[in-house]
């Protein structure tokens, strides 16, 4: 029973997010009240749209800029869903600014904009992963934009308040290949990515895989993130700066980051494989085309649709400019209701600071690797 209402949960989701109509206007002062689904920080209104069209069931949002300082709801970003793929209540609100998703086609959505705005006496918090010292902001920015980690930067002007971190530029990480929520063992599914994934440069010279087959690196913890295969989660250690190696745990799909520039001690461990990240060579993408049988991308979904097969599924999701990954339930599937379906599925992707605040001196903004040439 639990599995069908999960499955059935999804029929609403579908027809909302196929209506192609397409509103862009924001209503400022407006505060859609209620239907919640998440809660982000975001600097911007604009950024917060943008949040709400990645998001796999986001149709609409209200956004809360720089307010007083007592109050928690300041650069809050909240995302909202219903059925009716409307708002049911828009109350008058100073300080808030509400809108839509510009996931119909109609929008021709951008998924990989050009964030180019930096924002005065603001700070960018957590997600550190690199400082150095630059003249100004400019300069800090277009070190965020060189480096490939990099997705948003905080610099601490010249006349900040604590003279020793002044001319201050700290490089700032958030994950912008693709998470997948959950992993799990089920019969009847068979699970892949989209093969339009973009994930890393191109390099002429190929990636060494260097992996450690029942053995396991205790300790240094930096992320758990789950992971279809080993290959997949070197793909994840070889996108995060601050990885230096990783465990992956077969049995349940955990990917465990470290973090340790010192060491690297491995111990025997039956079931879990070790590896190091690659960077600067290009990574084989066997770990994309796999089709991961018996294994259920679980949630995310952005809707679903009736196919034959697998290879159609797969098709669909890399035509798809929204499809990240899929999962396709086929005839064997155990709820009848299920079968032949095939999922598609992603999550957010856009540079998303884990926190937003006023601090007088300080300039925040993004890369500008989705701006090209004009910009800087």
């Amino acid at each position: 029973m639990k599995t069908a209402l999960l499955w059935l949960s999804l029929l609403p989701l579908y027809s909302c997010a196929s209506i192609d109509v397409c509103n862009e206007e924001l209503l400022e002062n407006v505060d859609f009240q209620g239907s919640d689904i998440a809660e982000l920080q975001s600097p911007d209104v604009e950024h917060c749209q943008h949040l709400c069209t990645q998001h796999p069931t986001c149709l609409f949002f209200t956004f809360f800029g720089s307010l007083g300082t007592t109050d928690d709801r300041a650069f809050k970003c909240y995302l909202k869903s219903n059925p009716s793929g409307k708002p049911t209540s828009q109350t008058p609100l100073n300080g808030a600014t509400s809108g839509f998703s510009l996931k119909a086609l109609s929008c021709k959505p951008n998924l990989e904009p050009c964030l180019s705005q930096v924002y005065q006496n603001v700070d960018f918090g957590g997600a550190d992963y690199r400082f150095l010292f630059t003249n100004d902001h400019e300069d800090c920015q277009r070190v965020c934009t060189l480096d490939p980690a990099c997705q948003f930067f905080t610099f601490l002007e010249g006349d900040f308040r604590t003279q020793d971190v002044r001319f201050r530029c700290h490089l700032k990480y958030s994950w912008n290949i693709p998470r997948i929520p959950n992993i799990e063992r089920k019969t009847g599914v068979t699970s892949g990515f989209s093969q339009n994934l973009f994930l890393n440069q191109d390099f002429k010279k190929g990636c060494q895989k260097t992996f450690f087959v029942n053995m396991d690196i205790p300790g240094n913890d930096l992320e758990l993130v789950k992971a279809a295969s080993v290959e997949h989660c070197q793909v994840m250690c070889s996108a995060h700066p601050q990885c230096t190696y990783f465990s992956f745990q077969s049995t349940g799909f955990n990917c465990n980051l470290k973090n340790n520039q010192q060491s690297l001690v491995a111990v025997a461990k039956e079931g879990t494989t070790s590896g190091l990240p690659a960077r600067f060579c290009q990574l084989a993408d066997d770990w994309l085309t796999t089709r991961y049988e018996g294994i259920d991308f679980f949630g995310s979904d952005i809707g679903f649709e009736p196919m034959d097969d697998v290879q159609q599924c797969q098709t669909k999701c890399t035509a798809s400019p929204f499809c990240q990954f899929y999962t396709f339930a086929d005839a064997s599937f155990p709820d009848p209701i299920a079968r032949r379906r095939c999922y598609l599925k992603r999550v957010v992707t856009l540079p998303a600071p884990p926190s937003v605040t006023k601090l007088t001196k300080a300039v925040s903004g993004f890369s500008g690797r989705n701006c090209g040439t004009t910009v800087f």
